[in-house]
């Protein structure tokens, strides 16, 4: 897997044109664009709809966290919509994230066969250790990530999305073909913003990531085209175009 074939870029804006035309810009130089909570409750499925008709891959990141039920009929609600990826969160429950892999699977046997790839989101990368402490869980934020992604894997999900620094951890114990989609990526000398536990883009391909979710220095840049393919090189640099199976 190449820098195109990770990048996924996060278009993080209620503003529907501005992401239209972002998506427009980034296409065939990503490996596809992130549209989540802030953009699916200002334009619903119709924003999501012109995004998708620019024909690229769309992880759609909506975090559901409810009861097994309410989860299956939201991945119900969403199948038409066609994802490439969606999200749950992992402190749901071995049953709730059940519940969602099952649904998407009975959805897809309904229509032609595909289904997205569900994965679960273990801790955001705005939260540390002390964060965690302060909600009442002990032990480290990256035992609770090690802890969260064995149960996705229990439950049958595809992945999960960590931080740049569980990346090894994980991989090591959960194999190479369970996918790793790693937000807080940050090029060197970029703000960091309101993440906590960040690497540099090639920092987490060489760890052995398999979609890098990266917002801000993409489209914040004057040419986000450019900057997707100045990224991508570095990518590129850091794994010296092996593909991923090779890397792990």
């Amino acid at each position: 897997m190449g820098s195109k074939g990770q990048i996924l870029a996060a278009l993080d804006t209620v503003d529907i044109d501005r992401a239209v035309d972002w998506a427009h810009r980034l296409d065939r130089t990503v490996a596809g664009v992130k549209l989540g909570l802030e953009f699916f409750l200002a334009n619903g499925p119709l924003g999501y709809r012109r995004i998708a008709a620019v024909g690229m891959p769309i992880f759609l990141d909506l975090k559901l966290h409810d009861i097994p039920n309410t989860v299956a009929g939201a991945v119900r609600a969403i199948m038409p919509l066609a994802p490439s990826i969606v999200t749950v969160h992992a402190a749901g429950g071995q049953t709730m994230m059940q519940a969602a892999r099952e649904t998407a699977d009975e959805e897809a046997g309904k229509r032609d066969g595909k289904r997205p790839k569900i994965i679960g989101v273990t801790v955001l990368t705005s939260l540390d250790d002390k964060d965690l402490g302060a909600i009442g869980q002990s032990g480290s934020t990256s035992d609770q990530v090690k802890r969260l992604a064995a149960l996705a894997k229990t439950a049958g999900l595809d992945g999960v999305v960590c931080s740049p620094h569980e990346i090894e951890a994980l991989r090591s114990e959960l194999g190479p073909d369970f996918l790793l989609v790693v937000p807080g990526v940050r090029p060197a000398g970029s703000d960091t913003g309101d993440q906590k536990r960040v690497r540099t883009p090639g920092e987490a391909a060489k760890a052995g990531a398999d979609y890098l979710i990266i917002g801000r220095p993409i489209t914040a840049a004057a040419d986000p085209r450019e900057a997707a393919c100045r990224i991508g090189t570095e990518i590129d640099g850091a794994i010296g175009h092996v593909p991923a199976q090779a890397r792990r």
